[in-house]
């Protein structure tokens, strides 16, 4: 199947044999659909805090992370060529979509009108004469192209998302420098963030952010630690035409691509920190809107590191512990079911008691993940639910709408049961009670992969994403979901997005 130029090509991207006829052979199955047990519900999977805790909370913050080292996480890797899908029907088809005329409209109140205008002018042209003769394909194509901002082939976080008085405009990947200083400074008093970037967007990001650390910096009193990293080759899967066969470009290379975002569980692997906030690129707002935002933050930290607590505890009692009593292993099982909603199978209670406290600490050690969930109000984004493995034993899970079985039923139903979904809002530790980082591949449910269908140059080829990170790559952490509010999550998914309160003025 393969010649010498394609083991070169498979050699270059570090990916070794064994991963790649995995690769083969996943092609060719139908990709394993995730069963839906019950939606999650207040009680049953799902915590709703209350006022008493999160005052708490809030005044205990800087105290309980006083002596932890604190990471935001932020993926921001890919172009953002997504944004303009239906502004590019317009330069493409001459199509003009409601979306496009609702741009058209409001051209100027989008935080990167000005400099729209300056770039224009630079190339003779007044933006307001082209407007008012229509000519909104010259605007767009100097908003889109490299002529102009080239903002479809930018990094979504260097895109400009909001206007403040004075003539202030910040990108999203600015936002998230704010956020970091209000809720993720650690006990070096350094505000560590690390952003998952692109290769071929390497210098352009990094260029950006030295430009703008030392005003942060003076502005919020802080230190930043700001690390990068890129989606590591060897997570890149092969691609397959129609036929199962790997698909080949028109000099007869093997293609490969990008394997998701669940490849970046090998980037969070080499995170150093001991609460790591993970949160996307575009899921920021404006000053004014912040308030929810850190409180939650601060909320979900705080429940993770009191849970946490209790699990480490756990640990230290049971493990390499000989003789558990049945009044360390009723502790441990009980705060299972308290913190986790734990429900132990029939044959742990067959077990002697060392068999039980293996069994107990093989389910306290591991990552641990508290997210934050939100009702659902029309917004797209995976779920959580509760769910039923192979073992018949059920879990907490996120999982997305394609690794469901929506033909069946009873998992419909389930869905259209389900009240809440997922923004992708996470605090999470990496290490266990000894203070020794997880290895976070053994956690990893490799049968929760994609396979897309993508084209190329006109062609339809099949493309295998990787369990995505919060999905298949976490799916053995110990899962923890608390109901945040809307006011959480203001993703901007397309350029409309910027029209809404949370990012206009």
């Amino acid at each position: 199947m393969f010649t010498e130029q394609d083991y070169a090509a498979i050699k270059a991207h570090q990916i070794d044999m064994a991963s790649l006829n995995n690769q083969c052979s996943m092609v060719l199955c139908d990709c394993a659909r995730v069963k839906l047990s019950a939606p999650i519900q207040p009680g049953n999977g799902l915590y709703e805090v209350n006022d008493k805790y999160i005052e708490q909370s809030l005044n205990s913050y800087v105290k309980k992370t006083g002596d932890k080292k604190i990471v935001k996480f932020v993926p921001a890797s890919g172009a953002a060529t997504r944004m303009f899908k239906d502004i590019y029907v317009y330069l493409n088809e001459g199509k003009l979509p409601q979306s496009v005329q609702a741009v058209i409209d409001s051209l100027s109140k989008f935080a990167f009108y000005s400099s729209l205008q300056q770039c224009m002018q630079k190339a003779g042209l007044d933006m307001e004469t082209q407007a008012l003769q229509d000519n909104y394909k010259i605007i767009f194509t100097y908003l889109l192209e490299k002529e102009g901002l080239n903002y479809a082939h930018l990094p979504k976080g260097l895109l400009e998302f909001h206007s403040y008085p004075h003539q202030e405009v910040r990108t999203a990947a600015e936002e998230h420098l704010v956020e970091a200083a209000l809720y993720a400074v650690s006990g070096d008093k350094k505000a560590h963030v690390h952003f998952t970037i692109s290769p071929e967007h390497e210098q352009l990001f990094k260029d950006f952010i030295s430009q703008k650390q030392e005003k942060y910096e003076q502005m919020l009193n802080v230190t930043y630690d700001i690390t990068y990293s890129f989606q590591h080759p060897s997570t890149d899967t092969l691609a397959f035409d129609e036929d199962n066969k790997p698909f080949r470009d028109e000099k007869g290379n093997l293609v490969f691509r990008p394997g998701g975002h669940g490849s970046l569980i090998k980037n969070l692997n080499d995170i150093d920190a001991d609460i790591v906030f993970i949160k996307n690129i575009d899921n920021v707002t404006m000053d004014m809107y912040k308030a929810d935002t850190i409180k939650y933050k601060k909320v979900l930290a705080s429940l993770l590191m009191d849970m946490q607590q209790e699990v480490f505890a756990g640990m230290r009692m049971l493990d390499n512990n000989a003789h558990p009593t049945p009044a360390q292993l009723q502790t441990c099982e009980e705060m299972l079911s308290k913190n986790f909603f734990v429900v132990l199978p029939h044959y742990y209670y067959e077990m002697d008691t060392k068999g039980r406290a293996q069994y107990l600490c093989r389910l306290m050690n591991r990552p641990m993940r508290v997210c934050g969930v939100v009702k659902q109000e029309g917004e797209p984004g995976g779920g959580p639910f509760w769910t039923v493995d192979n073992n018949g034993m059920r879990n907490l899970q996120i999982v997305e709408t394609s690794e469901m079985d929506l033909n069946d039923t009873a998992q419909q139903e389930i869905v259209s049961s389900s009240s809440y979904f997922n923004p992708v809002d996470i605090a999470c530790s990496i290490k266990n009670y000894k203070g020794e980082k997880f290895q976070l591949s053994d956690f990893v449910d490799y049968q929760r992969y994609f396979v897309s269908s993508k084209s190329s140059n006109g062609k339809t080829l099949k493309a295998i994403e990787n369990p995505g990170l919060w999905n298949g790559a976490m799916s053995n952490w110990l899962t923890v979901f608390v109901s945040t509010p809307i006011s959480t999550f203001s993703p901007v998914k397309t350029v409309n997005d910027l029209l809404r309160k949370e990012h206009c003025r």
